[in-house]
């Protein structure tokens, strides 16, 4: 069983923010320069929220508000669901499910120690499985000799 540590490993510990009186506009041209789907949010160097694509569909085009006119501490996403970096990945599955979320900060010691999206989840998952999988047919090549 995989845990976000490891999937950290492999993807990175790369972190992206924003800070909550910047505009929508500016944290939506971060993401798409990062080619990301969300940011944390950080005042003073304290994780105070996430801001999304989804947010900015949701909160401001749907809404008619201007992104340039718009704080990302008005659209971002408050309720924040993390994880350590010893859960595991079918845990952050599970939370991502049930909370209907995209995106988990990885919290150690309460300071962010990385952030993985559902993406990154599905990935390691299915990365295990073709491993299982491969196992799997070599036991039964190795037996069937």
């Amino acid at each position: 069983m995989k845990t976000v540590n490891q999937l950290l490993q492999t993807k990175g510990h790369d972190i992206w923010d924003i800070h909550p009186e910047a505009s929508v506009y500016e944290a939506l041209k971060l993401m798409a320069d990062k080619k990301i789907g969300s940011l944390v949010v950080l005042e003073d160097g304290k994780l105070v929220g996430i801001i999304s694509e989804r947010d900015y569909a949701r909160k401001v085009i749907l809404l008619g508000k201007s992104s340039s006119e718009t704080s990302v501490k008005d659209i971002m996403s408050r309720e924040l669901f993390c994880v350590h970096p010893d859960q595991s990945i079918e845990e952050c599955m599970a939370i991502m499910t049930n909370r209907r979320v995209r995106h988990l900060p990885v919290l150690l010691d309460e300071q962010l120690a990385g952030m993985i999206s559902i993406g990154d989840v599905v990935k390691a998952i299915i990365s295990d499985q073709e491993f299982i999988i491969e196992q799997l047919e070599n036991y039964i090549v190795t037996s069937s000799t």
